[in-house]
């Protein structure tokens, strides 16, 4: 017997709240305000900083000044003024070089393809080869980005080459794009969630309290300035894969830019600053003496292309944003982006120490240890003791508990302190550190051959990667790789088995509270609410990681990376949330800038051709602003104005336009696709409908017979085998259409003698259009097995003309209710399917109910039953947990 209302009664999946723990059910309805006031959902009070000078411009604002209308006063066609490519010829001339700079193949390749005889001719191009077009851009295009110098640094009575740019105009570069004009900030605020102004939330730079505390003390001695936070990431990188080649960039961007650009190295918003040397000193035998060596090395190289933030500091300097108004800003060093050996290099402090605070070694373990940051003061005073002869310096920067570093790049910089200046690290501190270290302690625990067992049985989902070979094999494993892996890691070893029986329920709380620290870490915006909550899930953690001791897994926790994560708070509430500065971004830089770069060269003085292929490529992607900026008829945008960020993109559910299949038998459905029940449920859908808002609900029997009654004009139905998400153009920073989420429902078919299973996946269903999205009793998890539209000419047969029809619809079977609150241990939900009469009880629903997929876990049991398959588990097993990791929003509204 199937439920009524549409062939399920709304209260089989409401759940009552008696089984579970009230005070539970009331901590996450508290967590889901806390989730809702941090996304900006109650509203959001702006409080600008009071001095109103601050960030203003020094003159007015000038459409004929802007960035892109001085461009173009550059280029200038004589013979023929209506030419928007000049200086090429034609659009298909600067296509085709536009083409061959950013997307095609080498030089020599290109100029064998102009070689082709005719091809330059029948295409009209004013250049034969790939040196004719170097020229063309070299001398006609107009310079948006600096030129590359190389000079020369003595380091230890040695000569080494450095190539950097004037940062000064690198800056400008940047805060003069035109792309980035609409979307600058230059004034500090605070927002709050609250009209009382109690819930602070801090999400770009602008909105942390470093900016506006630098603010202050500018205005002391320039009041009206405009800060532009100046942000530095260094990373050596290899460039070969075999012979060894290495580039050592150093990156710049700036604070002003918001970050949903900077994340995105498309963007532009990053430049290329320097290139240092990446010599390895091997001449001097001694290792400590090599060491500092290359320490004070990097330190004179990066001082010398810091050097102009002196005096830019300081006074300040006018520079002109791409709208053409112009500003009097301050350039200040913010904060430095690396991992922990550039972090270590960068502040000269010692492996094994924190290089932002002074715990001791042996405390790094510690939740509870006290820790000050270090002092600068006492810094600054040691290396002024370098005129005191060696000895006295060296003791001197002991006792202030850095290297002897000859007067690093940060010593004069103005409003800088390099130790606040160090930022959390995602990747490297999180992911491919403490998660690294996480995945070898459960594998030691639990066994590797039950993990892989777990891993190869998990359904699939369209946010979770199956390892069909396991993952305790893997070797070099990625960042997102170890993402991938944290989707599911806790779901797998629920219920394993200890040695010695020891309680697992510990071991599940502490893998609970790392990953919720990692992934509450990644928040695009905090209040001082969710700041809370990851403070508290770090302490679940430190609480429970006993347990790795009692398994004779760890002797102690003293791990650098582990006590970083004491300092995500702070950082937060100083420079915004961690997605301001990610060495992911750094790593993804390497690809176009490095990486590229050399392959792009002969191999032989590659710096040399590294930095000409760059500013070839820069120039032309600043025409092609231009050209983009003059065919959109120089329109000029409104300002853009920040505000707390979703938790998820903005998304549409897609169909395609055509079915999957365009007639697929009501036989079909059951065998195929497993519909077990489709015919009855799709007549107790069309009884439904047809009642409309009836106030009087019928009874089963009721439902029945009238059920009974309905014959179908039809035996076919069109089938569609995926709903996809997508996101949208909000008409913000972020654009594209990617497909950020996705439910199949595939039938089971043959391919020669193998049969392939079917795949049915399982999705987060409304129950009601009033169902609000942060409480769960509004939602309930369904496995989709037909996605199907009705024809056309059978709705007016079927239905009144008054009744709407979906033009999808989807035949769902039901998992129970969400419990009132999830388990203790693991804090996932449990659920199992929805059972009437020895049947499962299904529905048909409009495809638009259907939220978004959701991933189930298996509940293993001690340990994996052998004959369950990834194909096959959602109908073996009874009992699963709902997944709340697959992505950043399932587990806003999950935990």
């Amino acid at each position: 017997m199937l439920p009524d209302d549409g062939t399920f009664d709304d209260t089989d999946l409401r759940d009552d709240g008696t089984n579970d723990n009230n005070d539970d059910s009331e901590t996450h309805n508290t967590r889901q305000d806390i989730e809702a006031r941090a996304q900006g959902q109650r509203g959001c009070v702006v409080v600008p900083y009071p001095d109103p000078r601050a960030g203003q411009t020094t003159s007015r604002l000038s459409p004929d000044q802007s960035a892109n209308v001085t461009y173009g006063a550059q280029l200038v066609d004589a013979e023929n003024e209506e030419n928007l490519y000049y200086p090429f010829a034609s659009k298909i001339e600067w296509e085709v070089a536009r083409w061959a700079k950013l997307r095609g193949s080498s030089s020599t390749a290109f100029t064998d393809l102009l070689s082709i005889d005719g091809v330059s001719e029948r295409l009209g191009l004013s250049f034969k080869n790939a040196n004719e077009l170097n020229k063309l851009i070299d001398h006609e295009l107009p310079t948006g980005r600096p030129k590359f110098k190389r000079e020369q640094v003595v380091v230890a009575g040695e000569a080494f080459d450095v190539y950097y740019r004037d940062i000064i105009k690198c800056v400008k570069s940047l805060y003069g794009d035109p792309d980035f004009a609409r979307y600058l900030t230059f004034a500090p605020e605070r927002h709050y969630a609250d009209d009382d102004e109690t819930v602070r939330l801090f999400h770009d730079m602008h909105t942390g309290k470093w900016w506006w505390d630098t603010q202050k003390k500018l205005d002391a001695h320039h009041p009206g300035g405009t800060i532009v936070p100046i942000i530095i990431s260094s990373d050596k990188t290899q460039v070969t894969m075999f012979r060894n080649k290495t580039a050592y960039p150093v990156y710049l961007t700036i604070g002003n830019i918001p970050k949903e650009l900077r994340r995105k190295p498309s963007s532009g918003s990053h430049i290329l600053l320097a290139y240092l040397p990446t010599t390895r000193l091997e001449h001097i035998t001694n290792k400590a003496s090599r060491r500092r060596a290359i320490a004070n090395l990097y330190h004179a190289c990066l001082r010398r292309v810091l050097a102009p933030l002196i005096p830019a500091g300081t006074e300040g300097i006018s520079m002109r944003s791409g709208d053409g108004a112009r500003r009097c800003c301050h350039l200040i060093f913010a904060s430095f982006v690396g991992d922990y050996p550039e972090q270590l290099l960068t502040t000269g402090v010692k492996f094994g120490e924190c290089p932002k605070c002074d715990v001791d070694t042996k405390d790094t373990g510690s939740n509870t240890t006290q820790f000050h940051l270090r002092k600068l003061s006492e810094v600054l005073d040691a290396l002024a003791a370098f005129d005191d002869g060696n000895l006295a310096f060296v003791r001197a920067c002991a006792a202030a508990g850095i290297k002897p570093v000859i007067h690093p790049f940060w010593e004069d910089l103005p409003f800088a302190n390099i130790f606040r200046a160090i930022t959390p690290d995602i990747l490297h501190q999180l992911y491919q550190g403490l998660i690294k270290h996480l995945l070898a302690w459960l594998s030691a625990a639990c066994g590797g051959a039950e993990i892989d067992a777990r891993c190869r049985r998990l359904p699939p989902n369209h946010h979770i990667r199956l390892f069909t070979k396991g993952i305790t094999c893997l070797s070099r494993v990625s960042g997102t790789e170890h993402a991938q892996i944290c989707r599911f890691i806790l779901g797998i070893i629920i219920d394993i088995r200890l040695p010695n029986n020891l309680n697992a329920g510990r071991l599940l709380r502490a893998v609970r509270g790392l990953l919720d620290f990692l992934y509450l870490a990644q928040y695009p915006c905090h209040s001082s609410e969710t700041l809370h909550s990851l403070d508290e899930a770090l302490d679940l953690f430190h609480q429970n990681k006993d347990i790795f001791i009692q398994l004779s897994i760890r002797n102690n926790f003293n791990l650098p990376k582990l006590h970083a994560a004491r300092h995500y708070h702070l950082m937060i509430t100083l420079f915004g949330t961690t997605d301001n500065y990610n060495t992911e971004y750094t790593e993804r830089l390497h690809i176009d800038l490095a990486k590229d770069a050399y392959r792009a060269t002969n191999h032989k003085d590659e710096f040399i051709q590294m930095t000409r292929w760059l500013e070839r490529k820069e120039k032309i992607l600043r025409h092609q602003k231009f050209v983009s900026w003059c065919l959109a008829g120089g329109h000029h945008f409104e300002p853009y104005h920040s505000r707390p960020p979703d938790m998820t993109f903005r998304r549409e559910q897609v169909m395609t336009k055509h079915p999957t299949v365009k007639a697929v038998s009501f036989q079909k459905m059951v065998e195929d696709y497993g519909a077990t029940h489709f015919r009855e449920a799709l007549a107790r859908y069309i009884v439904h409908k047809r009642r409309g808002d009836h106030s009087v609900p019928l009874r089963d029997r009721e439902l029945d017979l009238l059920a009974g009654d309905i014959h179908f004009p039809f035996n076919r139905l069109p089938v569609f085998h995926k709903i996809k998400w997508c996101s949208i153009d909000t008409g913000g920073v972020t654009k594209g259409h990617d497909t950020l989420d996705s439910v199949h429902a595939k039938p089971r078919q043959k391919l020669g003698s193998r049969l392939i299973h079917r795949r049915s996946d399982t999705a987060f269903i409304r129950l009601g259009e009033d169902s609000v999205i942060n409480d769960l009793k509004g939602f309930s998890v369904g496995q989709v097995r037909v996605i199907f539209s009705l024809p056309p000419k059978s709705l007016q047969l079927l239905f009144p003309p008054t009744v709407n029809i979906p033009p999808h619809l989807a035949y769902i079977e039901w998992f129970t209710p969400f419990p009132s609150a999830p388990d203790r241990n693991n804090g996932l939900y449990k659920l199992s399917r929805l059972m009437r009469g020895g049947d499962r009880v299904s529905s048909i629903v409009p495809v638009g109910d259907i939220m978004r997929s959701i991933h189930l876990i298996p509940k293993f049991g001690d340990s994996a039953p052998r004959e369950w398959t990834s194909e096959t588990v959602l109908e073996d097993c009874n009992v699963f947990w709902v997944n709340s990791y697959i992505d950043r929003y399932n587990f806003s509204i999950f935990r």
